[in-house]
């Protein structure tokens, strides 16, 4: 089955693979899943299994939330498009930085990047019909020396709290990174290269 424009469903709440998308020009329709674990509604679990690999935790999760979007696109009915869905990560020292849950979390994280050079991986995953493929995108960005003043005054933005490593590169954290050697958008959280190639392949026009 082939589609025969760029609609597709994205199945994401980040609002930069949003505008990623738009950015391309590539029209989508939302499909959230549920993932306030305090409530008990989770579709997709985003924990670390134990002794899980960065590579390995972003292309479960990415393929796992792939998978649930689909099936919940047949249990409704919706008419079957694409669907797309990404997991974006950070690792130093081999391991996984997450999103920081309060300021003390989040200044240790940053205090563990300060002057040094990390990785950020993006899986982007496409479901369609028969089709499952995904695709993992590694950057390396190398952060400048950070002061105990410019990471308290970061950590007193809500930039660091809803983003893995405890920054954004296309917020205030932008002003931390001397070099990236890899994607800027695969940073973002969607790689937009990788992710037009696996839409090709689902039958997206791009």
């Amino acid at each position: 089955m082939k589609v025969l424009d760029k609609k597709i469903y994205l199945a994401s709440k980040s609002p930069r693979r949003r505008e990623l998308l738009r950015q391309v020009g590539v029209d989508f329709d939302l499909l959230m899943l549920r993932s306030d674990p305090a409530r008990g509604a989770v579709d997709v679990t985003e924990d670390v299994h134990a002794g899980e690999l960065a590579h390995d935790y972003v292309v479960r999760v990415a393929l796992e939330k792939g998978a649930f979007a689909w099936r919940v696109l047949q249990q409704r009915r919706q008419p079957l498009r694409p669907v797309l869905t990404a997991d974006t990560t950070v690792t130093v020292d081999d391991e996984i930085l997450g999103k920081p849950a309060d300021p003390a979390e989040a200044a240790a994280m940053l205090e563990r990047l300060s002057g040094r050079t990390h990785q950020v991986l993006t899986t982007v995953a496409v479901h369609f019909t028969d089709m499952a493929e995904h695709v993992t995108q590694v950057s390396n960005v190398r952060f400048a020396k950070l002061t105990p003043q410019a990471i308290r005054a970061y950590c007193a933005t809500p930039e660091p709290y809803d983003k893995a490593g405890a920054y954004g590169i296309q917020g205030l954290g932008a002003l931390f990174v001397e070099h990236i050697e890899g994607s800027h958008s695969g940073i973002m959280g969607l790689p937009l290269f990788e992710t037009a190639a696996l839409l090709r392949k689902a039958g997206v026009v791009i």
